[in-house]
């Protein structure tokens, strides 16, 4: 195996649970190379040191292990551009996973070349979307690296035989792996909590209550609704009730209100970008209540035909994210066309949260606001609109439906 062995130093995407733990101890069998641990703190909300101590008592040595903090990283530079496009993949999923990976790929890449490693891994199956975000955005970003993706070339195809391999090298497997394991597939980050597998693969049953862990059901939610503002600069919040916030504390501060009210549970089909249908359940509470209200602040600031411009390139944009081409030269220049539109996007908005709803009272800009009371008033306008106009207008517009049906009239007379 020539290329097994021209592997000397890997870099390895590692969270510290079994499967990228047994991955580490994998690499080091399978390829005799040095592995270097990378673990990204993207708000998933768990404590990162354990992550440290797993890999120094797998051999690593301490400058070869890397745990950062990307978490405004992350919201400013991901989550925020992609919510100025107000993306949604199939009407419904605010892409909370995805828009991970490019930021893990990139950070993986730039340590790749600190430590001169000349490959990188990862633990996405060979099922999962996954493999496809994280290996695009490495050869997007280093076009000659070498990717190791395990699941694709072990034979440790089951949990038994992952907890098999764990037990015979000593790797330390949790209770709760012994005994069968959280009942559910999670992914974590600052936008959202994702779950999937065991009973979710019954499309036909309702999620367990228990399952959820960021928001109540909304029948559980207070009585009385609860009131925010959110100031905008830019298409960007930039503050909440007043209080400026960065990125990241802003969109903390969004899901821990929106949890409290019952906003953002998804329950969600999706065609993967591998072929294959699969079922999910997700809560993204902030992310729920960002996209409401920049779409509203949206609707005073931005032309007519610029926002329905936006509209209609928003599923491009969003299956871009989905199916990982967030390094693509297609979503930059997307992007380019997005954040152009948002200068003018700064005001404020004021929303009402209540039982799993985001409802808009109110949103204004003192700079930008399109909307003209003067002209739009049902009462006297002072001749700033003249109704007799319109006819004009839709005998114009109506002209070649005119043509048609005369045409379809000879027709039937013929």
């Amino acid at each position: 195996m020539t290329e097994t062995k021209a592997v000397k130093r890997v870099v390895l995407a590692y969270s510290g649970g079994l499967d990228t733990s047994v991955i580490l101890k994998w690499l080091s069998d399978t390829y005799g190379c040095e592995v270097v641990t990378f673990t990204a703190d993207i708000g998933q909300g768990e404590e990162l040191e354990p992550a440290r101590q797993k890999a120094l008592r797998f051999g690593i040595r301490p400058e070869h292990i890397f745990i950062e903090d990307l978490r405004e990283e992350f919201v400013r530079d991901f989550v925020f551009p992609m919510f100025r496009c107000n993306a949604i993949y199939e009407g419904e999923y605010l892409l909370g996973t995805s828009i991970a990976r490019p930021l893990i790929a990139k950070r993986q890449i730039e340590i790749a070349r600190q430590v001169r490693a000349d490959a990188v891994a990862h633990g996405a199956t060979g099922k999962g979307n996954d493999q496809v975000r994280f290996e695009l955005g490495y050869y997007a970003l280093e076009p000659d690296i070498r990717v190791i993706a395990p699941w694709r070339e072990w034979d440790l195809g089951s949990r038994e035989k992952l907890l098999a391999y764990a037990e015979k090298n000593g790797i330390p497997i949790e209770m709760k792996h012994r005994q069968g394991g959280s009942p559910y597939s999670m992914d974590a980050n600052l936008l959202h909590i994702s779950y999937e597998g065991r009973v979710l693969e019954d499309p036909a049953r309702e999620p367990e209550e228990d399952m959820w862990r960021w928001t109540v059901s909304p029948e559980k939610a207070p009585d009385a609704p609860q009131y925010v503002e959110l100031s905008y600069e830019k298409g960007d919040v930039v503050a909440i009730d007043g209080v400026a916030m960065s990125p990241a504390r802003a969109l903390a501060e969004l899901n821990r209100l929106g949890g409290i009210h019952g906003i953002g549970r998804l329950d969600l089909v999706e065609n993967r970008y591998v072929g294959m249908k699969s079922r999910g359940c997700y809560e993204t509470p902030g992310g729920t209540i960002l996209l409401k209200a920049h779409r509203a602040i949206e609707s005073v600031c931005l032309d007519r035909e610029v926002a329905h411009l936006k509209d209609e390139l928003m599923p491009r944009y969003a299956s871009l994210v989905y199916s990982g081409y967030w390094w693509s030269p297609e979503r930059r220049v997307l992007q380019g066309l997005i954040d152009e539109t948002q200068g003018v996007v700064n005001g404020w908005v004021r929303l009402k949260l209540y039982k799993g709803n985001v409802i808009v009272v109110g949103r204004d800009s003192k700079t930008d606001s399109l909307f003209d009371p003067t002209i739009a008033t049902f009462e006297d306008d002072a001749g700033a609109y003249n109704q007799a106009d319109a006819a004009g207008f839709i005998r114009l517009n109506a002209l070649r439906m005119r043509i048609a049906a005369n045409l379809a009239r000879r027709r039937a007379k013929a």
